[in-house]
């Protein structure tokens, strides 16, 4: 199959049966994101970004994208940027693993690492968050460049609900329930909204870690885990409660096991986020009593940690 460019890389990611550990109540299949050039399912994202913000005018070729990012998003943003010509910097917490940063230099970002206000190496709270994205607006303004902000840019959503809801109904049309973890939201958001567009009765249930359960408990009992992009304990502002049908938490002894059993046993060198999605729909299909058809989100590669 001959590819015309990079761009042309980014999604259509297949959807992997998880057969040794689905059971007699469930198939679980995963969206093999980290197949995507940049690594992760922030490819999507990034791309979308980059194109509306064309198409609205609020980026011209030349001119700087910043952006606030766990390494994820600024990864996506850096394939994009490249190949329209437009030079990227990205604004990260120290929390972050040193292999994002490598990754993002590599791909042709500039990098400014700022420091934790309370998280800790491996685990980056929503405070650190806040202080990396105003960082990130203030070299916005001084350099006059396109603030990609993320977690407020409804291309966000819209990647997901153009792109990763079609692509999982084309392959799957007789799912039951999706599961995926909740960072910006956008990815639970978008896709959500498109599956049950088609189908009503499609259960969309979020992922939140146990002591960092905003959305579910409406409290934070410890902000720092080791799921990083995720559980930031803050609430999205693309949440909508009209698409969430339950929120399961997970621990992080659970996510490293299962991040552990998805490379040994299946093969798929995955992050954390991918383990919280798979324990997550482990624990929702011994629920089940009939069979069902459990899609989730693989987000990242192993790689990145």
């Amino acid at each position: 199959m001959l590819i015309q460019g990079t761009l042309d890389l980014i999604g259509k990611t297949p959807l992997v049966s998880l057969e040794k550990l689905s059971g007699k109540f469930c198939n679980i299949y995963g969206k093999l994101e980290y197949v995507n050039p940049g690594g992760s399912i922030k490819d999507r994202v990034g791309y979308q970004m980059i194109k509306d913000a064309y198409a609205s005018n609020k980026l011209k070729k030349g001119q700087y994208v910043v952006e606030m990012t766990s390494g994820n998003m600024g990864a996506g943003l850096a394939v994009v940027c490249r190949q329209y010509g437009n030079p990227l910097i990205t604004v990260m917490s120290k929390g972050n693993s040193p292999e994002r940063i490598k990754i993002l230099e590599a791909l042709g970002a500039k990098v400014l690492l700022v420091d934790q206000i309370d998280g800790t190496p491996g685990k980056v709270t929503g405070n650190d968050i806040d202080h990396a994205a105003s960082i990130a607006i203030q070299i916005a303004e001084e350099k006059n460049a396109f603030y990609a902000n993320q977690f407020n840019n409804s291309s966000n959503v819209r990647a997901h609900f153009e792109m990763t809801g079609p692509e999982i109904w084309s392959d799957l049309p007789s799912i039951d329930l999706f599961v995926t973890s909740i960072g910006s939201g956008a990815t639970f958001i978008g896709t959500s909204s498109f599956l049950k567009a088609k189908n009503p009765t499609i259960k969309c249930i979020a992922v939140e870690p146990e002591n960092s359960a905003i959305l579910k408990t409406g409290k934070v009992l410890n902000a720092k885990h080791i799921i990083q992009g995720t559980g930031y304990g803050r609430i999205p502002s693309f949440w909508d409660t009209n698409v969430v049908d339950g929120i399961i938490t997970v621990t992080d002894q659970e996510v490293i096991e299962m991040k552990n059993r998805l490379s040994e046993e299946l093969g798929l060198f995955v992050g954390y986020s991918s383990g919280a999605n798979v324990v997550a729909s482990l624990k929702l299909a011994k629920e089940q009593k009939d069979m069902v058809n459990i899609v989730t989100i693989l987000p990242d590669t192993g790689y990145k940690y």
